[in-house]
């Protein structure tokens, strides 16, 4: 038995535990926490926090390449521009060499789950190698409706290479503007039948006003590139998506659904959402809203509506570092008001229930192998991350 004890442990499901540990077996299993009394042999104690491993809920490991090549506050018309000028602008040694180094991070850096955006194969072999879970999401993309069964057939061969290696993967959408209404459709029956979907909703109001009324700067890009966009529906663009959801597959919806980022939802859309989607995580990605949009989703109005919510790191083409802690002191800073309690329900028991991995990860339940997590450099009066606060695995 190992005991590992801290100024504060979180165990997410109860309240943080002032000068607490947490007792695990030799394979990582939470025996119990508690408060120590005295101080006996062989505890280990840390200045900081400790808190269960997080999920990280949405990121783009391929994409680790272009770190630093990216213009910020471009708008969403303007980072299509960059990732279809630069994502290919590595070779493949460089390629891997920058995913594995990030992946590496991450797990070390305490990400115990992570759902991973997957457009080919070139992150299965240290996916299969490393004891971060993951589920990957096949995206898909095509503004041609005729090119939807090649690009769904295309995408079935990377999630049966994905079985072969062992990891949990499934198509899904990108996104209303990116795709044909029939690639939608299609895209969406192959993740509801997997019962994993990761959608990217309501990133900017470029996207909306697409979506809704054929207008805006996003718009334009598509039209200047001679590419097809689906008929403007007078309405935010989530309700496109649930309309495409509802042509495949009947309402209510019970299998997990990842709304991302969400940063022009209002109640309107997060209202009609949860009327349907009945197993449905608003995960966030802050660092990457601000790098792109210099907005953030109101997380406030999201916790108000009781909605599950859950946090991302996005790609390093949209941040400049893969951090659940930076993104954690982003919140912070632009939401002060909202407990770290909170935040880490949302980073590592929220993130590994939109996954299906809350019965082993997420909390220091008795149990449970979360792994464990230290964060330092805490302002215990407020009880909050400072800027110099940093978090690295222990178990």
């Amino acid at each position: 038995m190992r005991r590992i004890a801290a100024n504060y442990i979180f165990p997410i499901t109860s309240d943080p535990v002032r000068n607490g540990y947490v007792d695990l077996a030799d394979d990582g299993t939470v025996i119990g926490t508690g408060r120590l009394t005295e101080e006996t042999g062989g505890t280990e104690f840390y200045n900081g926090i400790l808190v269960p491993g997080f999920t990280n809920a949405h990121c783009h490991i391929e994409l680790s390449h272009l770190e630093g090549k990216f213009r910020e506050a471009t708008g969403m018309s303007g980072f299509i521009d960059q990732i279809n000028a630069l994502r290919e602008s590595a070779p493949a040694e460089e390629r891997q060499k920058a995913m594995r180094t990030q992946f590496d991070k991450l797990y070390r850096e305490g990400v115990s789950a992570l759902a991973d955006i997957s457009n080919c194969d070139e992150s299965f072999a240290m996916k299969k190698e490393s004891p971060m879970y993951t589920r990957t999401f096949i995206e898909v993309f095509g503004s041609e409706p005729q090119d939807a069964p090649a690009v769904i057939e295309d995408a079935r061969k990377l999630v049966a290479k994905a079985a072969e290696a062992g990891i949990d993967a499934a198509i899904t959408p990108h996104s209303p503007y990116t795709m044909s209404s029939d690639l939608l459709c299609m895209a969406s029956a192959e993740g509801l039948k997997a019962g994993y979907i990761s959608y990217h909703n309501q990133e900017s109001q470029e996207e909306d006003d697409m979506i809704g009324f054929h207008r805006g700067p996003l718009y334009e890009n598509y039209v200047n590139r001679g590419l097809s966009t689906v008929p403007a529906t007078g309405r935010p663009a989530v309700f496109h998506f649930l309309d495409r959801l509802q042509e495949v597959h009947p309402a209510p919806f019970e299998e997990h659904i990842l709304l991302i980022h969400n940063t022009v939802a209002h109640e309107d859309s997060v209202y009609a959402a949860e009327q349907i989607l009945k197993n449905c995580t608003w995960v966030t990605c802050p660092l990457s809203n601000i790098f792109i949009h210099r907005t953030m989703a109101d997380l406030p109005m999201l916790m108000s509506m009781g909605v599950r919510i859950a946090v991302g790191t996005d790609s390093l083409s949209s941040n400049h570092v893969l951090s659940m802690v930076e993104e954690f002191k982003c919140i912070h800073r632009h939401y002060p008001g909202i407990p770290l309690q909170t935040v880490l329900t949302w980073a590592c028991l929220n993130g590994a229930a939109a996954l299906g991995k809350d019965d082993v990860l997420g909390s220091f339940d008795q149990g449970k192998k979360p792994g464990v997590v230290l964060i330092d450099n805490i302002d215990f009066n407020s009880m909050q991350l400072t800027d110099k606060s940093t978090s690295r695995r222990l178990i």
